[in-house]
């Protein structure tokens, strides 16, 4: 055991090293310097609020009693991060543009600044809340008696004083100013530093445990029987895990709905940025604080006695191993856990308190109350701030050793989950109106408090157990899950608050404001420019006494400049009835702005033509969004028609180059010899040859220029084609027996075989023209074979007609291009050929209604299948 003055000592100046933390952060605030408190990363510690006492201590304990049940409560916020992005971008939206100072003040602004809900908000979360803090003080007290081992009172007298301090830090930090919606730049900074201490606190305690269980320094028997009572880890009980759904549902909306996390994640955030870096690096830290829980359950179950405390095993565990240094930073992890959340909670509920509980009687007063209003208000938040803690600390004193500290913090979680329905509804559904989100938390909080709050003082079992009775069949209030009072209580209380909501929502009037303010939150991420506004006049000097009275003469004379006299317009009054709400609430700001601005409210006309242009932008919006898609795709058409562009000039580059390199070899050879016949007399014999040569030549070019024009005309369909009926069979006899001077010269022997009769209706002269073409391919590519094979057959509704060589074949690389100009039949063989015959036979056939392909080729030769309709598919 340790000292009780060494444990007060260490623990008061962990709160005072708060305190200075605080005034440092806030006097750089103040200067300007203190841009790095405003970072994503101090964002997200903040965030960790989320993990109070009942995380640091109630997670090891609910990981002994129930297994694995104790990871619902990260798994719930890690869900809604997924939607992160969307869901908390579009609050931190609203609650900027609207001037939001608290959750309460949030929903009441969407269904019509109505007071009703923001009353039965404050409500709620104090009903909800004040347990909450409970649990906060009862953790610290627990941890303070099993340090020093005190249980005659010093515990009480701990939590009593631990309240006091965070009373008093909540007063010096939060109230200093009457604007709620401005930055605590020192609350958050101190919250972030407290969720990196327990954070540190709680992963050094597991890898102490994981050490502890390594070096096997427990009997094994009693490991044994460790490993029996955490075999159960992971199963799911017989409700068929009800428990597991109901418990991360309850923790999903707590993420949102908690007071705390709200004045955090809404309020206290400066850049929507913040939020990205926040959905990922905040379920990793919850991530770490799970890993840690484990180790600590199965070491405390090994080394502890069967009796101890399994909530207080973070601290026993290592003070059982003589481990006091690390018992006494558990400690001090434990009291972070508890004063960041103490110190939000209890500063929200006061705004709440003094803005829609207390401010309404003030300005019921009359206007001479006004003058004092902000000094009034100000004084409620302080008195608020310390009956919340008050309450707290009756509520632990009056609870403590009734069950563990997670049944406290589930009750707490339940009563806030009440504000979900009308929160997630009135993001997304414009339909809600005021009646439904009334209907909804009055219903829902009732049925809570009948089914879990009153029956954990333990007040109300009989009703509880009559309204079981009533709502389930019998077989089913039997089983398990009927049995789990927290299943049943969540169930019926969040059935009966969505039902109500939706059911009333669509029988029930939307006044103009609703209609107005539906579209401000239902459409935030949408709208741009300024926001519309109530038709409204006022004097202006009457509205800058009001403004004066309740924010002071500085800003009001920043919003006004000289008072003077005469109307305002609507948006001015909108605007400033917004400044008035981030001090008093926007259902109080309302209800004052009311009494000094006089004019026509928004019609239903009005609203509902408001309603018409908002879905008129949102049409806008998506028909933008797919053009932007049609756009995306005209571009990717655009790309591919210039590749295709950037191609052919390549080719048309390819083909001039080529055709400028095949007139060159004959006009050279022709410029040369001419040289050499001006030059002097020559013999007859040689002039005869160059003679000779020039002629060759010169007919070369021309059969050349004869060829390029022949192409250019056929691919433009100006070549005269005459079409008649014949054998096919003919043409290709006469085809190779004018190729049979060639065959001889090359030792080829052609094989010609033909059915007949063949007849197509084609040029005669043109396919000849093909034929030739192929068999003198052919008889170049012979290979070894000394033979081509010259077929003409029928193939169905066709005529085919074949020539194959028994040559070495194409190559791979020339496939391709095998038809193409300049490539195909003069780069197969190194013959002297232009290399157009391919491409003017392939057009040739082409212009005739048949195909020209390559139909095998190999280490067996080519062969080549010219295939034209028969003249009596082409007549019918």
């Amino acid at each position: 055991m340790l000292s009780a003055p060494m444990v007060l000592a260490v623990g008061g100046g962990y709160l005072a090293l708060l305190f200075v933390i605080a005034f440092a952060v806030d006097r750089l605030a103040i200067g300007g310097r203190g841009r790095t408190i405003f970072s994503g990363v101090v964002y997200t510690l903040s965030l960790a609020i989320y993990c109070t006492s009942w995380t640091f201590y109630g997670a090891v304990g609910t990981a002994v009693r129930s297994g694995l049940e104790f990871v619902t409560i990260y798994i719930g916020p890690t869900l809604v991060l997924m939607a992160w992005w969307l869901l908390m971008r579009k609050m931190v939206r609203i609650a900027k543009t609207q001037r939001i100072t608290s959750i309460a003040d949030f929903l009441s602004s969407r269904y019509g600044k109505s007071r009703a809900v923001a009353v039965l908000v404050t409500t709620i979360a104090i009903a909800s809340i004040t347990p909450y803090i409970a649990l906060q003080l009862l953790a610290v007290s627990r941890s303070f008696r099993a340090l020093v081992g005190d249980t005659a009172g010093a515990g009480a007298d701990t939590a009593f004083w631990t309240a006091a301090m965070m009373a008093f830090f909540v007063i010096i930090f939060g109230t200093r100013r009457l604007n709620a919606d401005e930055s605590q730049p020192g609350i958050v900074a101190a919250i972030a530093f407290e969720s990196l201490v327990k954070l540190a606190a709680l992963l050094a305690i597991g890898l102490f445990a994981l050490v502890l269980l390594r070096n096997g320094s427990v009997p094994g028997a009693a490991f044994s029987g460790a490993a029996e009572a955490l075999a159960r880890v992971g199963a799911l009980e017989n409700d068929g895990g009800m428990r597991w759904i109901v418990l991360t549902t309850l923790s999903a909306a707590a993420i949102l709905c908690l007071p705390r996390q709200f004045q955090v994640a809404v309020l206290e955030n400066r850049d929507e940025r913040h939020i990205a870096l926040a959905s990922w690096l905040f379920p990793l830290y919850l991530f770490l604080i799970a890993v840690a829980v484990l180790p600590i359950a199965t070491a405390g179950l090994l080394r502890l006695p069967a009796n101890a405390e399994p909530d207080l095993f973070v601290l026993t565990v290592p003070l059982a191993e003589g481990a006091h240094g690390l018992a006494l930073f558990a400690f001090i992890g434990g009291v972070s856990a508890a004063t960041s959340m103490v110190i939000v909670a209890s500063l929200a509920l006061a705004v709440m308190i003094s803005n829609h509980l207390v401010a309404p009687f003030l300005l019921r007063r009359g206007e001479n109350t006004a003058a004092g209003l902000s000094a009034s208000v100000l004084l409620t938040r302080r008195i608020a701030i310390l009956a919340v803690m008050l309450l707290g600390y009756v509520y632990s004193r009056v609870s403590d050793g009734n069950g563990g500290l997670a049944s406290i913090g589930l009750i707490a979680f339940a009563g806030v989950a009440q504000f979900g329905p009308a929160l997630l509804g009135g993001l997304f559904w414009r339909n809600a109106t005021r009646f439904g989100a009334t209907a909804g938390l009055a219903g829902g909080a009732l049925a809570w408090l009948v089914t879990l709050l009153l029956p954990s003082f333990g007040v109300g079992d009989a009703l509880l157990a009559a309204l079981r009775d009533l709502l389930l069949p019998q077989h089913l209030a039997a089983g398990p899950g009927a049995a789990d009072p927290l299943v049943f209580g969540a169930v019926v209380s969040l059935s009966l608050n969505a039902i109500l909501y939706v059911a009333v929502s669509l029988v029930s009037f939307r006044a103009p404001l609703d209609q107005l303010q539906a579209t401000l939150f239902v459409d935030a991420l949408h709208r741009g420019g300024a926001s519309p506004t109530l038709r409204r006049s006022a004097n202006r000097r009457d509205l800058y006494r009001l403004t004066q009275r309740i924010l002071g003469p500085q800003k009001a004379h920043r919003m006004f400049g000289e008072a003077g006299s005469g109307p305002v317009d609507s948006a001015f009054v909108s605007e400033v009835e917004r400044e008035i709400g981030y001090a008093v609430g926007a259902s109080s700001a309302h209800m004052l702005v009311a009494r000094v601005a006089t004019g026509e409210p928004l019609t239903v006309d009005a609203a509902i033509a408001l309603l018409g242009e908002t879905q008129e932008a949102i049409k806008m919006a998506r028909e933008l969004g797919l053009r932007s898609v049609e756009l995306e795709q005209t571009a990717e058409e655009l790309a591919t028609a210039n590749a295709t562009l950037t191609n052919l000039l390549r080719e048309k580059d390819d083909f001039l180059s080529r055709v400028s390199h095949e007139m060159r070899t004959p006009l050279t050879a022709v410029r040369s010899f001419a040289d050499l016949l001006r030059e002097g007399e020559l013999e007859e014999e040689r002039k005869a040859r160059f003679v000779a040569v020039i002629s060759a030549e010169a007919e070369r070019l021309t059969r050349l220029l004869d060829d390029i024009l022949d192409l250019s005309r056929l691919e433009a369909g100006l070549a005269p084609i005459t079409l008649e009926e014949f054998d096919a069979a003919d043409v290709l006899a006469s085809a190779t027996a004018a190729m049979e001077g060639m065959a001889a010269t090359h030792h080829v022997e052609i094989e010609l075989s033909a059915d007949r009769p063949l007849v197509v209706k084609a040029d005669p002269d043109r396919l000849t023209q093909v034929i030739v073409n192929l068999v003198s391919n052919a008889i170049k590519f012979h290979g070894d074979g000394h033979k081509i094979e010259v077929s003409a057959q029928r193939d169905g509704e066709h005529a085919v007609l074949r020539v194959r060589d028994f040559g070495p074949g194409v190559s791979p690389e020339i496939l391709p291009k095998l038809f193409t100009k300049f490539t195909g039949d003069a780069t197969m063989t190194n013959a002297t050929g232009a290399g157009l015959g391919l491409a003017i036979a392939r057009e040739i056939v082409t212009g005739l209604g048949g195909t020209l392909v390559l139909e095998a080729t190999g280490a067996g030769g080519s062969t080549f299948a010219v295939r034209l309709p028969l003249a009596e598919v082409v007549a019918a």
